[in-house]
């Protein structure tokens, strides 16, 4: 998967532990209660330095991350390097993040679930996807869906009911609305799949979000490893230590959510 860092990330960014404890703190001290908070990272499967480097801080700060996976990168050899760069500590929470991530809408937007295709092919990938998670993580999947490109169509939310996922996750605001019975834990902070054209601009709406996140009493924040560049793990690295720092948050994962 070929990725390009934000322009966020082009240089080092002046001033950041301040201006992330800024926002961090505002955020709080609107909240109504204790704030949640969860990281999700997506396009997991391959292993690698950039994943290494990504896990490594989060256990150094003691912070749980569910990493969304790609059933149709993962193998057994590959799972093994994996588990071998979180040394079996219990801040992971791995999930399902579509079947190949592969685009299936000819127009418009990208989606692997989306509206182009039957309700049987979208229940077949989902069978799939799930089974070969359970066969290879085991104990380690948890059931719940992430779509890649965080989109999926109405047949999608049905049919995640009926083969018993616990929940969804997909970005804020995302539509359809999800089902009865069907959790939709929403990230609403983007860390790395940003699409502003300038630093200062990409700068401003993530410290927005975040501060918007944290005031909601709940901040889903998404990241993707594939396109951190050492500006990238340095933000997040500052971003880990200001929120652990604050007062008044929780970190959770998707099991402490359902």
């Amino acid at each position: 998967m070929k990725t390009t860092p934000s322009p966020l990330y082009a240089q080092s960014i002046p001033n950041l532990l301040e201006k992330l404890a800024q926002s961090i703190q505002s955020g709080c001290a609107e909240a109504e209660s204790d704030v949640r908070v969860f990281f999700r990272a997506d396009d997991i499967g391959v292993p690698g330095k950039a994943f290494t480097r990504m896990v490594t801080l989060f256990i150094r700060f003691k912070i749980p991350i569910c990493l969304a996976v790609v059933p149709g990168w993962l193998s057994i050899k590959r799972y093994a390097a994996l588990r071998e760069a979180i040394d079996n500590t219990g801040f992971f929470c791995w999930h399902q993040h579509g079947w190949l991530h592969k685009n299936h809408e000819p127009t418009g937007k990208k989606g692997e679930f989306g509206a182009s295709r039957h309700r049987e092919q979208l229940r077949n990938d989902l069978l799939k996807g799930k089974k070969r998670l359970a066969d290879i993580l085991k104990d380690d999947f948890y059931p719940v869906f992430t779509p890649p490109w965080n989109r999926c169509d109405q047949k999608t939310l049905e049919l995640l009911q009926e083969l018993n996922f616990a929940a969804i996750s997909r970005s804020s605001g995302a539509s359809p609305s999800t089902v009865p019975g069907l959790p939709d834990f929403q990230v609403n902070v983007d860390l790395h799949t940003r699409k502003e054209s300038n630093a200062e601009e990409s700068l401003m709406m993530l410290l927005k979000e975040l501060h918007q996140g944290l005031a909601s009493g709940r901040a889903g924040i998404m990241l993707h490893h594939q396109r951190m560049n050492n500006n990238g793990f340095r933000l997040l690295e500052d971003l880990l230590q200001t929120l652990k720092s604050a007062e008044g948050i929780k970190f959770i994962d998707f099991r402490r959510l359902v």
